[in-house]
């Protein structure tokens, strides 16, 4: 099984949808946690690497990864 690999400004769409009605979220920070934004209202989440990728449904729009 190959593994998906996401890049900060990747937009995803989650499995269960956010309080605000959206389930669209912008990837800010990747490593052993995962910083996302909400598209919606712009809540910010931390999420451990392991939760994140359960609750993932798809890759909506490609980012155009790290910046250095």
């Amino acid at each position: 099984m190959d593994k998906i690999q996401y890049k900060i400004g990747d937009v995803v769409q989650m499995k269960k949808k956010h309080p605000c009605g959206n389930d669209l979220w912008k990837i800010s920070r990747t490593g052993m946690d995962f910083g996302i934004k909400c598209q919606g209202c712009g809540h910010f989440v931390m999420l451990p690497r392991v939760k994140f990728q359960r609750q993932v449904k798809a890759i909506i729009a490609e980012g155009q990864g790290e910046v250095k």
